[in-house]
């Protein structure tokens, strides 16, 4: 039978932190109302039979504040990157020019500031979801540990508060990193 070792705290705490770091990187993604190369990061190319990211078809620059260009390497692939940019979603019409794109960035409806405010309030939930179930998997190990013997029931008390305060430290990072997301998506 395995022996039972002392809980880690720092392992869940680490978890909590690529949680809120995979926020960051989500908004990134999303759309506010001037250009940024981060908002291309999440589409994929067809490319060669299979999906690529676009970063890795093209170089993607931002020569203005309200247009991207990316630079496509194979000139067979201009089209599939045409199409993926138009089908993303994000309401980006492309222009090609030879092996280069041109994505002018329009300005954003109240509508469209809403739908991505709602899509970023989605994505903040998600994160919220995985630090607690960093906590749940900390609780269950902490209680397994002093079923097992492993640490005193004083031990399992202080480490589940403890727990529980880089847990709620990491919602309310996640929540600050969402209310500073939001006065960015809604600044006209």
């Amino acid at each position: 039978m395995a022996t039972a070792e002392k809980p880690v705290l720092s392992k869940y705490k680490d978890r909590m932190e690529k949680a809120v770091t995979a926020l960051k990187e989500e908004f990134a993604s999303l759309r506010t109302g001037r250009a940024s190369s981060n908002l291309l990061d999440q589409i994929t190319v067809d490319a060669y039979g299979s999906q690529m990211p676009l970063n890795q078809v093209g170089a993607v620059s931002v020569p203005e504040p309200r247009s991207i260009s990316v630079s496509v390497w194979d000139k067979a692939l201009v089209v599939s990157v045409e199409k993926a940019i138009r089908n993303s979603g994000l309401g980006l019409n492309p222009v090609v020019e030879g092996q280069n794109l041109r994505i002018p960035i329009p300005a954003l409806t109240e509508e469209r500031r809403k739908d991505i405010a709602k899509m970023a309030s989605k994505y903040a939930e998600q994160q919220r979801i995985a630090v607690r179930n960093v906590r749940r998997d900390a609780m269950d190990d902490l209680k397994k540990a002093e079923k097992d013997s492993v640490i005193t029931q004083d031990e399992q008390k202080r480490m589940e508060s403890e727990v529980q305060k880089h847990t709620d430290e990491a919602v309310k990072r996640v929540d600050e990193a969402l209310k500073v997301k939001e006065q960015e998506i809604m600044h006209v």
